[in-house]
């Protein structure tokens, strides 16, 4: 029989956070193995709960929500995005101006389909949130990584995007806060970075889930508040400030120069009447979230729980040998670097697989984001503090072991913390 083979479309496309080592973990579990994930920011399986009305508001309206809404949205969950654009400082949106979706996936999908012929460039970050890259390559285009410089805090380096930019680029990706490093970028950088796609007449794509996930009284700066005259694009959703990620709702708002951007906008009109429209009872939180109490600074601010794990967490992590790491002052994740002269790692992928197999802690390696060196690693304080504790701890033991084959000299882990 002919074989039946997988479209070309995916030879790029690279999504580790449920990759092979995802499947290994699915197998361990059903022989009965009880697993520490540290892999998936899905805050609900870690007892964070979306707040009360939200769910509230949503079983009120299922009666209304059976049939598909407009292709764009609900009236009231858009005219709420929009209030939310002019809080933050957005300049010029409409209603016509935002498209909801399921969750911001989908719509990053639709709008790098609507921007990219075959062979057109997109600038993304490295490290970056892998579906980026995978939709780029999906979408026909070619992904192109500039750097963000650890010894910056992971900054990105603005050389860098200058340096990569081609007669092919037709936009530049923003990810802030950042997964995976947790960074917040400084308005002077944003700034540069808007300089930069006004010179060369590119479009922001910024992706921007993590802006209410912020810790240590850091304030995030949406990148479309700091121009008018630069076509930009912002992502956001429920999914990580409001712990719904289940709920899948997402949105995606367009400023700038609206204008002379007319055939893509009716690109993307054509690609939202293609999908119908997006989760309706999902589309009645977003009024209810966006308007009401916001709890994520009960759980980021001083004492609550997301500040106490993210603190443990990087205590615990630094305190093993050879392992260093940029605290986050953003989102749910740190990227932390396994220093190559103590962990001389060529194969991450199966360095953590090897990792999960022995302790039972999923993690996912650096190269699941893009990044070219074998040397870092994702790690997600989600956990309760002891399982962090716990987690940590059996990390620490494997790389010890790791240490004593890989370098006979080592320095032993420092266990007080580990306690």
């Amino acid at each position: 029989m002919k074989l039946i083979t997988k479209s070309a479309k995916l030879a790029n496309v690279l999504y580790d956070i449920r990759g092979p080592i995802m499947d290994a973990a699915k197998q361990m579990e059903e022989e009965g193995q009880k697993l520490i994930k540290l892999n998936l920011g899905n805050l609900a399986v870690f007892g964070f709960d979306a707040p009360e009305e939200v769910q509230q508001d949503m079983i009120r309206n299922l009666p209304a929500s059976a049939g598909y809404s407009d292709s764009k949205g609900i009236f009231a969950a858009r005219k709420a995005v929009m209030h939310e654009t002019q809080r933050q400082g957005i300049k010029g949106v409409t209603l016509d101006d935002i498209y909801l979706g399921n969750g911001a996936s989908e719509l990053i999908s639709m709008a790098t389909n609507a921007l990219l012929d075959n062979g057109d460039e997109l600038l993304l970050p490295s490290p970056d949130y892998p579906l980026w890259t995978a939709s780029t390559s999906l979408a026909g285009g070619t992904p192109v990584h500039y750097l963000c410089d650890e010894s910056n805090g992971w900054m990105p380096r603005l050389d860098d995007i200058r340096a990569k930019i081609t007669p092919k680029t037709k936009g530049i990706v923003v990810i802030n806060p950042n997964n995976p490093t947790g960074v917040l970028y400084s308005d002077e950088l944003l700034r540069g970075i808007i300089d930069i796609a006004r010179e060369h007449g590119l479009v922001i794509l910024a992706d921007e889930v993590y802006d209410k996930v912020l810790y240590d009284g850091v304030k995030h700066t949406a990148i479309a508040s700091l121009s008018t005259d630069v076509l930009t694009l912002t992502f956001n959703s429920l999914s990580k400030s409001y712990r719904s990620c289940g709920y899948r709702a997402g949105w995606l708002v367009v400023s700038g120069p609206k204008k002379q951007a007319q055939d893509y906008i009716e690109g993307l009109n054509m690609l939202a009447n293609m999908k119908l429209c997006s989760n309706v009872p999902g589309q009645w939180a977003i009024q209810t979230a966006l308007g009401g109490y916001q709890s994520i600074n009960d759980l980021t601010g001083e004492g609550g729980r997301l500040r106490r794990q993210r603190d443990l967490a990087y205590e615990l992590i630094t305190a093993i040998p050879g392992v260093s790491c940029v605290k986050p002052s953003a989102a749910l994740y740190m990227f932390p670097r396994l220093d190559p002269k103590v962990y001389p790692i060529t194969d991450d992928r199966q360095f953590f697989l090897e990792l999960l197999k022995e302790t039972k802690v999923m993690l996912v390696q650096g190269t699941g984001f893009n990044w070219a060196a074998p040397d870092h690693f994702r790690i997600v304080f989600l956990p309760h503090e002891e399982d962090l504790r716990e987690a940590i701890g059996r990390i620490a033991k494997f790389l010890e072991s790791r240490r004593k084959s890989m370098q006979p000299a080592s320095v032993p882990v420092a266990e007080s913390l580990l306690k």
